[in-house]
C-alpha cells in the first residue's frame, strides 16, 4: 500500500470511528498530514483522491470538508465506471437488475404513497403517448422504473439501480429500433407493475418486474449472440 493509499485509508477511519462527522471540518494541513503520520503532499494527494470519490468537498475559502456522505452522493460514480464496461459485461447488468429490480418494486407495493403513485402512473401515461417515439419511450421506460425504485424509500438501493440503468436503456432503445412489437409489449409489461402497485401486492409487483426485466435480458442476450 502506497503512502497516499494509508493517508485515505486513515481518514476513512477518522470518518468511521465519528471523529470526524458528515459536514465537519478537516484540521489544517499541517496538524492533519502530523495526525496521518506522512508529509504535506502525501496528504494532499490523499484528501485530492478523497475529494474526487466525494467523501470529502473543497469549500474555497474555508477549508476542507467531510460531505454529507449520503448515498446518492457516494455511489453515484457507479453510473460513470458503468459507461466504460465493454462487451459481455451489459449482459452483467442485466442479471444485477434482474436479482434486485423484482424485490424493489415488491417493497414498493408496500410503501408507496399517493403522491409518488401519480407519478409512476403519469410516466406510464407518457409512454402510452409516445409509443412511436423509440428516444421519448425509452426516457419515459427509465423514469418510470425510477419512480417506482423510488418509492422503496431506500436510497442505497435506488442510486445502485440508477446507476446501473444508463446500459439497460440504451439496451431497451436497440430493441425498440429492432422489434417492431417492443413498444407494445413494453406498455403491456409496464401497465402490469403499475396495477401490483395500485393493488399494494407484492407478490405480482415482483412477478411483474421480474418478467419484464427477464425479457429485455433475454432478447438482448439473443441480440449479442447473433451479432457475434
Amino acid at each position: 500500500m502506497s503512502l497516499t493509499d494509508k493517508a485515505m485509508t486513515r481518514i476513512r477511519e477518522l470518518i468511521q470511528s465519528g471523529e470526524l462527522l458528515p459536514g465537519s471540518r478537516l484540521p489544517p494541513e499541517p496538524q492533519l498530514a502530523a495526525e496521518l503520520g506522512v508529509g504535506r503532499n502525501i496528504m494532499r494527494e490523499a484528501v485530492r483522491a478523497l475529494v474526487a470519490a466525494r467523501v470529502l468537498e473543497v469549500r474555497r475559502g474555508n477549508g476542507t470538508f467531510v460531505t454529507s456522505l449520503r448515498p446518492q452522493l457516494l455511489l453515484e460514480g457507479i453510473g460513470q465506471a458503468v459507461e466504460l464496461l465493454q462487451g459481455d459485461t451489459i449482459l452483467e447488468l442485466t442479471e444485477v437488475r434482474r436479482l434486485f429490480e423484482p424485490a424493489a418494486a415488491a417493497l414498493s407495493a408496500t410503501r408507496i404513497s399517493p403522491r409518488e403513485l401519480a407519478e409512476v402512473s403519469r410516466h406510464l401515461e407518457a409512454m402510452r403517448a409516445a409509443a412511436d417515439d423509440v428516444e421519448l419511450l425509452n426516457k419515459h421506460d427509465a423514469a418510470f422504473h425510477q419512480a417506482v425504485i423510488s418509492a422503496t424509500g431506500n436510497q442505497t438501493l435506488a442510486t445502485m439501480l440508477e446507476g446501473i440503468a444508463s446500459r439497460t436503456v440504451r439496451a431497451r432503445v436497440w430493441r425498440g429500433l429492432v422489434d417492431t412489437d417492443a413498444a407494445g409489449q413494453t406498455l403491456r409489461e409496464h401497465e402490469a407493475i403499475y396495477l401490483a402497485l395500485v393493488a399494494g401486492d407484492a407478490f405480482r409487483a415482483h412477478a411483474a418486474t421480474l418478467l419484464h426485466v427477464t425479457t429485455t435480458e433475454t432478447w438482448l442476450r439473443n441480440h449479442l449472440q447473433g451479432t457475434q
